[in-house]
């Protein structure tokens, strides 16, 4: 499989997290879907020139929070359930997010902190449900 993803060595941020984030994009975005097999650790790490630890711990985090699974003799595979609903409402929004973005010349890193910084300040909603319809 071909995975998209680049890591920015002069980047500030560690090359595991950039690998993780970019997958775990790629996830939420129903671009990897469910059973999916990811590059195995040592192909990734050919591919973009890092270390394979370095691949491994991104596989690690990505594990930890449980949009991939490591499997005896299958490696590791996307464990996200199907994209629908408001999440793919979320992210077609990131999309045009970063399109936007990039077109007004902010860098990828300025736009993950206005994220983050949204994250943190804007007061969470409760979730909304659908109406159960009348039986």
């Amino acid at each position: 499989m071909s995975l998209r993803v680049h890591v920015d060595l002069t980047s500030s941020t560690p090359h595991y997290e950039q690998i993780r984030a970019q997958v775990a994009a790629l996830v939420v975005a129903g671009r990897l879907v469910d059973g999916e097999r990811l590059p195995t650790v040592r192909a990734l790490a050919n591919d973009l020139g890092i270390a394979a630890g370095t691949v491994a711990r991104a596989y690690r985090e990505l594990e930890a929070s449980g949009l991939a699974t490591t499997r005896r003799r299958l490696g590791t595979v996307v464990t996200a359930p199907a994209v629908g609903g408001g999440r793919q409402d979320v992210a077609e929004a990131a999309v045009r997010l970063v399109d936007v973005a990039r077109a007004a010349g902010v860098s990828d890193e300025e736009v993950q902190d206005l994220v983050a910084s949204a994250l943190l300040t804007l007061p969470r909603r409760p979730a909304t449900t659908s109406p159960t319809p009348a039986r």
